[in-house]
């Protein structure tokens, strides 16, 4: 299965902003390649800490009480030998709202966030979700010129929020992330100018490839498009939102933070840091259809559609949905570069979550390794079901 060209999701959205490495620290300078030529102790250290690295917006946990994750009965599975030879910072094995397994590396424990990279997708995705039921989006088939006016006149024209949503618009777009003139290696560079949203400015510059629907590409900027497009409708900010829609309805542990672009706005596509046991909430609130606080916070029919492949990815057996990566057999996953990832087995009722430091940011030799860890997993839940 290859993930060079779909597991990194947000790169650039990553690297863009962030800093060089120094002997002792990273640093808040600007370098776009810099997160692909740290160090592997700076890597590991800064994923713990990303806020401090670049800048960041608090999504609030605010004050609901924390949702209990009860311990229900160990697998029979050690992880370390997993954990060592794939720089894993934690495990999470959740089934039936219990935990199964639970296991930290490099350093960290419960109370240290770590970056999703890439993961971000879905909570953006989900955001959308909540502005459909608050009525800020009125429908899917909507242009998203209606949103971001900005982009008429160029390649959006004719495109939907649901060609948006799922990486159908037929805009052209380069996701080569070792070609320094592709639009991944750009558009983060684009300035920031007042009164405009330098993502919508560049991506409004982009022609047409191919006829709106008719051809799945994976891009990165499309899906800071989705956030631009979600803020500008709801007039709040992602960070914002995500608090008072997820956030502070999951009954999560501990705030969470947004990375920010250039524009200071957050990225839609990349870089909330989180602790993982928050990111296992994340997998639940998927697997239990969006209902959170005793309310199911998207419409009805949303993740029926989110977690589904909506769109042909070229690899047999696999596809994409509204930014969930989706397997035919039901499984699907939200995944981040350097190894991040929440995987949802609705069958099994089972969620994992690795957090990682690859010693690279994709490659197929991880991918094996980590769908050879998900047998093992599999493989020991159903040697000894829960009581």
């Amino acid at each position: 299965m290859t993930r060079l060209r779909t597991l990194a999701a947000a790169l650039l959205l990553s690297v863009a902003l962030a800093a060089p490495v120094c002997a002792q620290q990273p640093t808040p300078e600007s370098n776009p390649a810099a997160v692909l030529f740290w160090a592997p102790a700076d890597r590991e250290r800064a994923f713990r800490q990303m806020e401090t690295v670049m800048p960041h917006a608090t999504v609030s946990r605010g004050e609901t009480p924390v949702r209990a994750l009860p311990v229900g009965e160990p697998i029979a599975l050690d992880p370390s030998a997993y954990m060592a030879a794939e720089k894993v910072a934690g495990v999470l094995v959740i089934q039936d709202g219990r935990i199964r397994l639970e296991r930290y590396g490099l350093g960290i424990d419960e109370r240290d966030h770590w970056v999703s990279f890439s993961m971000t997708k879905s909570l953006t995705s989900t955001l959308v979700g909540t502005a459909l039921k608050s009525g800020a989006i009125g429908s899917l088939e909507d242009p998203v010129t209606l949103y971001l006016p900005a982009l008429a006149g160029g390649g959006y024209d004719g495109v939907t929020v649901r060609q948006l949503l799922t990486m159908t618009s037929g805009v052209r777009w380069n996701e080569d992330y070792f070609d320094p003139t592709s639009d991944v290696a750009r558009f983060l560079q684009e300035p920031a100018r007042p009164g405009e949203d330098p993502v919508v400015t560049y991506m409004g510059r982009l022609p047409r490839a191919a006829e709106p629907g008719t051809r799945w590409n994976y891009s990165t900027g499309e899906t800071n498009l989705v956030g631009s497009l979600i803020a500008a409708a709801e007039g709040k900010p992602l960070a914002q939102l995500l608090s008072e829609r997820i956030w502070s309805r999951a009954g999560m542990e501990a705030d969470a933070y947004w990375a920010l672009d250039q524009g200071g706005r957050e990225m839609g596509g990349c870089c909330v840091s989180a602790t993982l046991r928050d990111w296992g909430r994340i997998g639940l609130m998927a697997l239990e259809d969006g209902w959170l606080d005793g309310e199911r916070i998207v419409p009805d029919d949303w993740f029926a559609q989110a977690v589904v492949k909506q769109a042909e990815t070229g690899d047999p057996g696999e596809g994409y949905g509204f930014q969930w990566w989706t397997k035919d057999d039901g499984i699907y996953a939200a995944y981040g570069i350097f190894g991040q990832t929440i995987r949802v087995d609705p069958e099994r009722g089972l969620i994992i979550v690795l957090l990682s430091a690859w010693p690279r940011a994709v490659g197929q030799p991880h991918s094996t390794a980590r769908e050879a860890f998900f047998r093992q997993v599999e493989a020991a839940v159903d040697a000894a079901p829960q009581p």
